[in-house]
């Protein structure tokens, strides 16, 4: 993640769990409740329906892993995130249901 703010709202996923290692930097973490601050070697799980959130707020780059369970095909997701504000309110709709993010 670069050094401008930047994430998703929160949201969560029907069939999927999600779960995130911060490898550098700050990363904010949505947990359904709360905004933590997370560093580098804190792991993150988040269950199938679980409302979440990440951010990086620092001012500094930050990066993670990140991780599905079930393996499911989120390429197109991460691919497709890019062109959503050239997309009507509902193509992107449409374009998050398609990938199983539901948000809040």
């Amino acid at each position: 993640m670069g050094a401008t703010p930047s994430g998703p709202a929160p949201h969560f996923h029907r069939s999927i769990s999600e779960s995130f290692f911060v490898l550098s930097g700050v990363i904010r973490i949505y947990d359904g409740r709360r905004w933590i601050d997370t560093g580098p070697e804190d792991f993150v799980h988040v269950p199938e329906g679980g409302v979440h959130a990440f951010r990086n707020e620092s001012g500094r780059p930050a990066s993670m892993l990140l991780h599905f369970a079930p393996g499911a095909p989120r390429e197109g997701y991460f691919e497709g995130i890019r062109e959503l504000a050239e997309l009507s309110e509902e193509e992107r709709t449409e374009f998050f249901l398609r990938h199983d993010t539901y948000r809040v």
